[in-house]
């Protein structure tokens, strides 16, 4: 095995870890948000001035005198700070492996283009996403912020998982530059289904996206528990309904918005909203696993559209514990972490689907 060779695998395993760790770091930020920790620290990216948390008698004096409106809550303080440490790992990670990419570009030593613009974008996306890390702090959890800091993440992973299968796809064709013609026309559908499959897993990806953010605009404004009967909302919930505020991107001014501001109404109007947007989501998603299963001829493809179906009735099942159980945390985490499986499935399942065209394109 020649030196760039080792490169590129060594390339591809630090991309595969930036991945993994942004999965914890998206869960660790869920755990943060549900256990109040989101101004555990009052000043970023220090914590009371302190690159930890305060501890000593003397050191938490000091802080509560620096910050008298904050009261040191070390619990809360450390769930806040770990967090940052592996969201700062992550982002020193990136930033490494822009700069292999960068690096080797120049050196024009690769035997494979080695990509270069998708690195950079995540770097980009990483950077905003400390700058919204700041601003959820320093803004007091104005709830379009957590919920933009929310969304970065999962950008931040699914970009870096589509640089892994883009990474994945070049070494197979370097390791055999007919891998993309070795299939029989029996094994695939056609061309045209192929391409309007991959349309609905666009489609799919938008919606998703859409009902995740619908999930973080219900924890940004503790919106989760409005509703805490199912498959209906408590009461008279429809004569409740109001629209005129619970959408309001720009809230009035506070001087914090930690444990929301929202009225009830308004609350449940997002918490149903959500709900409703569960439904449209699961019943696509649910529908294009089902229709992908029986008329793809291809294994893996089928296996990708079954793990999606796995993990929509998970993520079903975990949405609804969060009501009956009253949000426990270890569901309310998960749900997030399913969350972002579930699009990372269907970002797999519709990149199979595109390479599938690609090979009826090149026979």
């Amino acid at each position: 095995m020649n030196s760039t060779n080792k490169d590129y695998k060594l390339f591809m395993r630090l991309v595969l870890i930036g991945l993994l760790l942004t999965i914890v770091v998206i869960g660790l930020g869920a755990y943060a948000r549900l256990t109040d920790a989101g101004l555990g620290c009052p000043d970023w990216p220090t914590c009371y001035g302190l690159i930890d948390v305060p501890q000593t008698a003397s050191q938490i004096a000091v802080a509560e005198q620096v910050f008298p409106e904050r009261p040191v809550e070390p619990v809360k303080a450390w769930n806040e700070m770990i967090h940052r440490y592996f969201a700062g790992a992550l982002g020193v990670l990136i930033a490494v492996i822009a700069l292999i990419s960068i690096n080797a570009r120049v050196s024009r030593k690769q035997t494979v283009k080695m990509p270069l613009l998708l690195p950079l974008i995540i770097l980009a996306v990483v950077t905003f996403q400390a700058a919204l890390g700041m601003w959820t702090v320093t803004l007091k959890l104005m709830p379009i912020v957590v919920m933009g800091h929310l969304l970065g993440g999962f950008t931040t992973l699914c970009l870096l998982f589509l640089l892994y299968l883009r990474l994945k796809v070049i070494h197979k064709v370097k390791r055999s530059p007919q891998v993309l013609s070795h299939q029989s026309t029996s094994q695939k559908v056609s061309k045209g289904a192929t391409n309007k499959y991959i349309s609905f897993g666009l489609i799919g990806i938008v919606i998703l996206t859409a009902q995740i953010a619908l999930g973080g605009w219900t924890s940004s404004n503790y919106a989760a528990m409005s509703c805490v009967e199912f498959p209906i909302c408590q009461g008279d919930w429809r004569a409740n309904l109001t629209f005129d505020k619970s959408f309001d991107i720009i809230p009035p001014k506070k001087d914090s918005y930690e444990f929301g501001y929202l009225a009830h109404d308004e609350r449940m109007t997002i918490h149903v909203t959500h709900r409703l947007g569960a439904i449209i989501t699961a019943l696509f998603i649910a529908w294009l696993a089902v229709v992908i299963f029986i008329r793809s001829h291809r294994s893996d493809i089928k296996k990708s559209a079954l793990l999606m179906f796995t993990l929509l009735l998970i993520q079903l099942g975990l949405g609804i514990s969060n009501i009956w159980f009253s949000l426990p945390l270890s569901v309310a985490v998960a749900h997030n972490v399913v969350a972002a499986l579930l699009m990372l499935s269907l970002i797999a399942l519709t990149y199979k689907l595109k390479q599938n065209a690609q090979e009826l394109t090149y026979e």
